[in-house]
């Protein structure tokens, strides 16, 4: 894995809160009032499906990919000066629905990445069609594995042998299954030998599921930089590229992994 020893912090902010179910204009307006609180971070996270929550309605709720959502996006991380993130319904280009992840930078540039495992346990798979390509972004040199809520289950879509700096997911995780949560993020940190932001949502849905939030940041070792708990609102801490670096050449586990591919399905 590359020297990180001369990158600077990254200053990553969270929001967890409730979502509007099926409103878009409340949700952005809520955030807009949120991100007055995320001044002078680097990475603003966003939980998934933002401007809806979780919902299987993606004919009547999508986006077109430049839509008014990855507008606001681009506006927004101009106006914080940082990169912006979170998932939205959108309808590609080729007219399939996806559970995508949109990246605003503040210098005007919109990247993506598209859900892979959709969660049949809801129907998402005859919604919504999987992504197929594993994506790194990079923020202040630091590289980015974005990733959304069920991939959480998948440790190969998050094993990344070029080094990924910050595994990212977002994720819309009921409070049901946060015993798995909980245990699965610390345990894709100590694989992966890098450090963990997860941001879910809070409140009840319009189908009545209820999130317990747990919103987090994990260090390499899997240990808590920051838990949000139940809470509503923007929580900030700022990862160390050096203390990264320093435990990979003390403890280069990544000389040793396996090497595989990915096959298609």
């Amino acid at each position: 894995m590359r020297d990180m020893s001369s990158l600077p912090d990254l200053a990553v902010a969270l929001v967890q809160t409730t979502l509007a179910w099926h409103d878009r204009t409340a949700n952005l307006s809520q955030f807009d009032s949120l991100l007055e609180h995320a001044q002078g971070a680097d990475l603003i996270i966003l939980p998934e499906m933002f401007t809806t929550g979780f919902t299987m309605n993606s004919a009547a709720l999508c986006e077109a990919p430049h839509g008014p959502t990855s507008q606001w996006l681009l506006r927004k991380a101009a106006e914080c000066n940082a990169v912006i993130t979170g998932s939205v319904i959108i309808q590609a280009e080729d007219g399939t629905y996806r559970n995508r992840l949109l990246w605003a930078t503040p210098t005007g540039e919109l990247l993506h990445y598209d859900k892979r495992h959709l969660f049949r346990m809801a129907g998402e798979h005859e919604h919504y069609t999987a992504g197929e390509q594993r994506m790194v972004f990079e923020v202040k040199g630091w590289r980015v594995r974005p990733l959304v809520c069920y991939d959480l289950r998948f440790p190969v879509w998050s094993r990344d042998g070029e080094g990924t700096d910050l595994l990212l997911y977002t994720a819309n995780w009921p409070g049901a299954r946060r015993l798995h949560w909980n245990r699965l993020l610390p345990a894709r940190a100590v694989e992966n030998l890098c450090y963990v932001a997860a941001v879910n949502r809070v409140g009840t849905d319009g189908k009545g599921f209820a999130y317990a939030g747990d919103s987090q940041v994990l260090d390499f070792q899997g240990e808590t930089l920051l838990c949000a708990g139940d809470a509503d609102g923007v929580f900030q801490v700022c990862l160390g590229a050096a203390q990264l670096s320093a435990y990979r050449a003390r403890f280069p586990a990544h000389l040793d992994a396996d090497s595989f591919e990915l096959a298609a399905r």
